[in-house]
């Protein structure tokens, strides 16, 4: 037997032997994503690229969740970690099936890019919505529990999680191939690489480098990044973001020609190449750019994870798993939980819940009432059924619904033959015809997305403002000239100001294939909303930093209080839940809370820190948090492990230690922000 198929060996010991049985242009060749097969080593074609941030991507039919920042708002990362099971158990499944019949196309394999990890730390990054928020440790504990769900806890790993993208990268989209993030070590450490570190010492098996410079060197060919990996114990493949490499030469002029750029990321920790670049490998070996031994390290690193994955084995766990678990009812039912715990009440008057015994007539209006790309975000497959918000509110009421479009998502007209604002009559006969309405409105993947991926003229996909599109705005302006009870739904995946009074705002993300019939359930009673905030909503983006600053001075809710919307952790619930009794001792915090009110529901009870220390935040930070299932009148006692890291800080050389003896600890269903919440429970801790 072929030491690379003893499957009695570790992973990188067969992964070396089979390195060995290669020739050099076999392993230059299966650097690239796309790599092709090696007949005579057993080794199929394979093609790196996958995606699956909320459910598997681009590969056809597959149940669809909440995009990431919907998760992040549940507070749950015991779910996330279930989502990332389905995604991997569907990606399984997708793959048995194309291997068998001989397809290695692109999105079929098991190397999932997922989870992205980039802070969201202003409003106006398209991107935005793929990652977990603004907040380094909600971040990180999403992050980590996506990793468990994908790869699960076997010998064998069921998928390959991703961990992207490495790193100072949020915006502008429009600038990502030249653009130099400069950055402090401070903010560095403190923010920066802090979900980096914590997931890829949670195992992530790869790490994909971002487009942009950081402190003038290329992210995708960075000594100072390589050496966070290997600090962090890293051992897995790093991958580039596609056609990154090319940028060396075309955008960020660190290289002269493809030649060099390759040289340049292979010598600089680069395994697998997304994009064409790696096709000079040969080249640069012939011109002494690059040696053998070089192509041979990068082949191991990620011939390991392709052996991991049991490529190389005579069966697997998961061989057997069946291409019926895609989208199946177990899935579906993960994905409307999923929806239900994520949207978040941001204004109430008292009109939610809707008493449906009152109500004849709903009418449900906007762009986003009936539009199933409102309900994806970006990085999205097919589902095989979706409930539009229109939908589960038609499924749920009795009565008579009337729809109107209202207008276009951002156009000034619905027809190219009509005048400015053609549907705003039909909007407002269906409002003035009913006893509520149901307001539809917001952005979608088209507007608000990846430079390249959005159909749209504005900014390649991030956001000017965080204002409606004019369109919208005149046509909230005219519903509410009704003088019904109107109540808000905003889908979008970053903060909205929608610069308007409403009996009621939800917003509800991109919140899947499920997320119609979740709302209709959440609007009718049958659930309280309990999703919270995990981005501050600001009030404008004239108040903001410069979108090309990349300090975290007066950005998201650790480094300010101005431009205050809804601040991070923010949500409602149909009741009313009291945090009693902190207590800490040996790393653990311990509340009592109770549901003073009238109506069962989920609460998300959060923890933060302050350190008395000077080179700490100016405000709380997060470390620690439970969602927990309240019947009304009922109390619970939660523990929650606080960890060590969060009584650090970081200075300015980028130090991270104790510092302090002293700190403050916070606990309720909202953050410390005495604007926003009905007190808060704290107490001092001395170290």
């Amino acid at each position: 037997m072929k030491k690379y198929l003893d499957e009695s060996l570790s992973a990188r010991e067969r992964a070396k032997a089979l390195v060995n049985e290669m020739t050099i242009e076999e392993c230059a060749s299966r650097l690239r994503y796309d790599s092709p097969s090696v007949e005579r080593l057993r080794l199929d074609a394979y093609n790196w690229w996958n995606e699956g941030l909320h459910g598997l991507a681009r590969a056809g039919t597959a149940t669809m969740f909440s995009q990431c920042i919907a998760l992040a708002a549940m507070f749950d990362s015991e779910l996330v970690e279930r989502v990332g099971e389905v995604i991997a158990q569907e990606a399984r499944a997708k793959y048995n099936a194309a291997k068998s019949f001989g397809d290695f196309d692109i999105y079929k394999g098991l190397t999932l890019w997922n989870p992205n990890v980039n802070i969201f730390r202003d409003p106006r990054w398209g991107r935005g919505q793929e990652t977990y928020g603004e907040d380094p440790f909600l971040t990180a504990e999403n992050g980590k529990a996506m990793v468990r769900g994908l790869q699960g806890d076997g010998e064998v790993l069921k998928a390959a999680a991703c961990v992207k993208h490495f790193a100072v990268h949020s915006g502008p989209e429009n600038l990502r191939h030249e653009f130099d993030a400069k950055v402090s070590a401070k903010d560095l450490e403190e923010t920066y690489l802090y979900a980096f570190e914590e997931v890829v010492k949670a195992g992530a098996e790869g790490v994909m480098g971002a487009y942009n410079r950081v402190n003038g060197e290329a992210a995708c060919a960075s000594e100072f990044l390589q050496k966070k990996l290997t600090e962090w114990g890293f051992d897995g493949y790093f991958v580039s973001d596609c056609w990154a490499v090319r940028d060396l030469h075309e955008h960020h002029g660190l290289t002269s020609n493809s030649v060099e750029s390759a040289a340049l990321a292979l010598k600089n920790g680069c395994d697998i190449n997304c994009g064409c670049s790696y096709v000079n490998l040969l080249a640069a070996l012939e011109q002494g750019l690059v040696s053998e031994d070089d192509i041979r390290k990068a082949c191991v690193n990620a011939m390991t994870t392709l052996v991991k994955l049991g490529i190389l084995d005579e069966e697997t766990p998961y061989d057997n798993i069946p291409y019926s678990v895609v989208c199946s009812d177990e899935h579906k039912a993960l994905a409307l939980e999923c929806a239900e715990k994520s949207m978040v009440l941001l204004e109430n008057n008292g009109i939610l819940p809707l008493d449906e015994s009152r109500l004849k007539t709903i009418a449900v209006v906007g762009p986003n009432a009936d539009s199933r790309t409102a309900l994806e975000g970006n990085y999205c497959g097919r589902a095989d059924r979706y409930v539009t918000f229109l939908e589960g509110i038609e499924d749920r009421f009795s009565g008579r619904v009337l729809y109107s479009e209202g207008c276009h998502l951002y156009k000034d007209r619905m027809s190219a033959l009509a005048m400015v604002g053609d549907r705003l009559s039909e909007a407002y006969a269906a409002a003035k015809s009913s006893d509520v309405v149901i307001l539809c409105v917001g952005l979608d993947s088209t507007i608000e997305g990846e430079e390249g991926d959005t159909g749209n003229e504005f900014s390649s996909g991030d956001k000017e403002s965080l204002r409606l599109p004019e369109s919208q705005r005149k046509l909230i302006e005219t519903v509410k000239k009704a003088g019904k009870p109107v109540i808000v739904v905003c889908a979008s995946g970053s903060s909205i100001n929608i610069e308007s009074d409403c009996d009621a705002l939800i917003q509800a993300w991109y919140s899947g294939e499920s997320g119609g019939r979740a709302l209709a359930e959440i609007l009718f009673g049958d659930i309280s909303p309990s999703g919270k905030l995990p981005v501050t909503f600001y009030k404008s983006a004239d108040k903001l930093p410069d979108f090309t600053d990349y300090s975290m001075k007066n950005r998201t809710y650790r480094y300010t209080r101005e431009n205050i919307l809804y601040p991070f952790g923010y949500g409602l619930t149909y009741s009313k839940a009291q945090c009693r009794e902190l207590e800490f001792s040996d790393g653990e915090a311990s509340v009592k809370v109770c549901n003073v009110g009238s109506f069962d529901t989920d609460e998300v009870v959060q923890i933060y820190l302050k350190s008395h220390d000077k080179n700490a935040p100016p405000y709380p930070t997060l470390c620690g948090f439970k969602r927990v299932s309240l019947k009304a009148g009922e109390e619970k006692e939660i523990k929650i492990d606080i960890p060590k890291k969060a009584f650090t800080t970081v200075d300015e050389s980028g130090r991270r230690e104790i510092f302090s003896e002293k700190f403050t600890l916070y606990a309720s269903t909202q953050q410390p922000f005495e604007e926003f919440g009905d007190g808060f429970l704290k107490m001092t801790i001395t170290m």
